[in-house]
């Protein structure tokens, strides 16, 4: 898919992944369809895309009615005549012991990242199917590669998010439609405000564990899989990959890495008493696109760090190699 001119939704966009994917859009020449709860944090991001030369359309919406996608589908068609992407990155979580965590919020954890999705691609692919053309893009996670303690409900609904990308693509390629693809995004720790939006109940304040990722590599990733659709993609870097190699490879040894990492991310403790976050409730705080917590300034670290040891090993390298030269 050509991302200049293309007509992409994305949902949760007033916020982390979202907002850094409708901004990168924008940049690129898209016209990107702006969904989420809040309208001023809508108005504005599409502010932010008018600044990047991108007309962006404004559509509120809560994704877990159904209704309510089905008209942002309306609307897009309405102004543009066609959708040739969606993204379904609004997402929300929550930290607790499943058996501490309220019935209710599990359901709604469940209901905007799993429902969401489906209610999303229930409404675009019909559209798609016509036109002959058309990615879909779902946000799911590592951690719905390895299961963490403490976020159960978040990586049930990640699990699930992979699971319907498979039966999509299959029932997709049955149902002869060629032009239609689906992809699934899995990203690592990015540096997100879902952590401050988050459902707590651990006593403990969230933050992602390293290696922490910005979230523009989330977005460009999300960018790739709109232009050249594949399967799941991984955006996290080499050490993201290499988790999920482990886990393939070593299941039981990456699951107790992924225990003590999320041990780490609620190692501060927080006397702010058990919440909802902004489980049924906007957040009150202004939308970004990063959480405060260091994500570029990290991976330019880790960069530089890569960069100094391959050229320790290619000097120590010329060294061995002159003196046996000499």
């Amino acid at each position: 898919m050509e991302i200049e001119g293309a007509v992409v939704v994305v949902t949760g966009a007033s916020s982390g992944i979202g907002r850094a994917t409708a901004l990168a859009l924008a940049e690129r020449g898209a016209r990107p369809v702006l969904v989420a709860r809040r309208v001023g944090e809508l108005d504005a991001v599409a502010a932010q895309c008018g600044q990047r030369g991108a007309a962006a359309l404004v559509v509120p919406a809560d994704v877990t009615d159904p209704a309510a996608v089905d008209r942002v589908v309306e609307r897009a068609c309405e102004r543009f005549g066609r959708i040739d992407g969606w993204v379904n990155s609004a997402a929300v979580t929550g930290f607790a012991p499943l058996l501490d965590m309220p019935l209710d919020q599990i359901e709604r954890i469940m209901a905007v990242n799993v429902m969401g999705t489906v209610h999303g691609a229930r409404a675009v692919l019909p559209v798609m199917i016509e036109q002959g053309s058309g990615v879909l893009v779902n946000l799911s996670s590592l951690l719905g590669v390895v299961a963490p303690p403490l976020a159960g409900a978040y990586a049930m609904s990640k699990f699930a998010v992979r699971g319907l990308g498979v039966t999509l693509r299959e029932e997709l390629r049955m149902a002869g439609a060629r032009g239609v693809r689906v992809a699934t995004v899995l990203p690592a720790a990015i540096d997100t405000p879902i952590y401050a939006a988050a459902a707590n109940h651990t006593g403990r304040r969230p933050h992602p564990p390293p290696p922490v990722y910005s979230v523009d590599r989330a977005a460009r990733t999300v960018l790739k899989a709109l232009r050249r659709p594949r399967t799941e993609l991984i955006a996290g870097g080499l050490l993201g990959r290499a988790f999920a190699l482990q886990h393939a490879v070593t299941p039981r040894l990456a699951e107790r890495m992924m225990a003590l990492d999320m041990r780490f991310a609620l190692r501060r403790p927080d006397d702010a008493g058990a919440t909802a976050g902004a489980l049924f409730e906007p957040a009150a705080a202004p939308g970004a696109v990063d959480g405060g917590f260091g994500g570029p300034a990290k991976e330019r670290m880790r960069r530089a760090a890569a960069t100094a040891a391959v050229g320790g090993a290619l000097a120590a390298a010329e060294v061995v190699r002159r003196r046996r030269a000499a």
